[in-house]
């Protein structure tokens, strides 16, 4: 009986390693010689489930399916990029779509011009400008102090504007020590602030 539990976890192992090498190797041909066979097989295969991800995520069925599409394009484009020593084929492309879920989210979250105040506003008053500017003056201190690497990640995402895959890209940083330190300055500064 053990012996059968272990046969069976043995090809259930090795079916699993077959599954991921067929894959990198699908991949690698789309990356090597733009092959749409290797694609039109990725495609047919993870479209769905990222779909589906999205889905059970919290996006609505068009936004899943512009994200989707954005994250095949994606992968046709940058599977020169992909790097089997640091993920499974299917790890790396759910986080292009969570990344990409991401972005448009924030896309369509940004306001109108429509929705944005025209003409003239109200004065601020004088104790609210003297506390913005004290909080600001507070604020660059705070961000001074913090670690050379984590200061530098926290002016590419929130004064350059960048998202995490894009400090990522520009750094060469892998995505998650990238997340982890912003958290951790994130982190320094709610209590330097609070």
């Amino acid at each position: 009986m053990v012996a059968r539990c272990r046969e069976r976890r043995d090809q259930t192992v090795a079916t699993v390693e077959v599954t991921e090498a067929y894959w990198v190797s699908r991949i690698t041909a789309i990356a090597k010689d733009e092959d749409k066979v290797a694609f039109a097989d990725v495609f047919r295969h993870f479209a769905p489930r990222v779909k589906g991800f999205l889905i059970k995520s919290g996006a609505d069925d068009s936004l899943a399916e512009e994200c989707m599409q954005d994250v095949m394009a994606t992968l046709w484009q940058k599977a020169h990029m992909y790097d089997p020593a640091r993920a499974s084929v299917a790890t790396w492309i759910f986080t292009i779509a969570r990344n990409r879920k991401i972005d448009l989210i924030r896309k369509y979250a940004r306001p109108e011009p429509e929705d944005l105040p025209w003409g003239p506003e109200a004065e601020p008053d004088q104790a609210d400008v003297m506390a913005l500017q004290q909080d600001s003056a507070r604020l660059a201190d705070a961000i001074r102090q913090l670690p050379e690497k984590q200061r530098r990640l926290i002016e590419r995402a929130y004064f350059g504007d960048l998202t995490h895959s894009e400090i990522a890209a520009e750094t060469g940083l892998p995505l998650g020590t990238i997340k982890s330190r912003i958290r951790l300055a994130l982190e320094r500064l709610r209590h330097a602030m609070s």
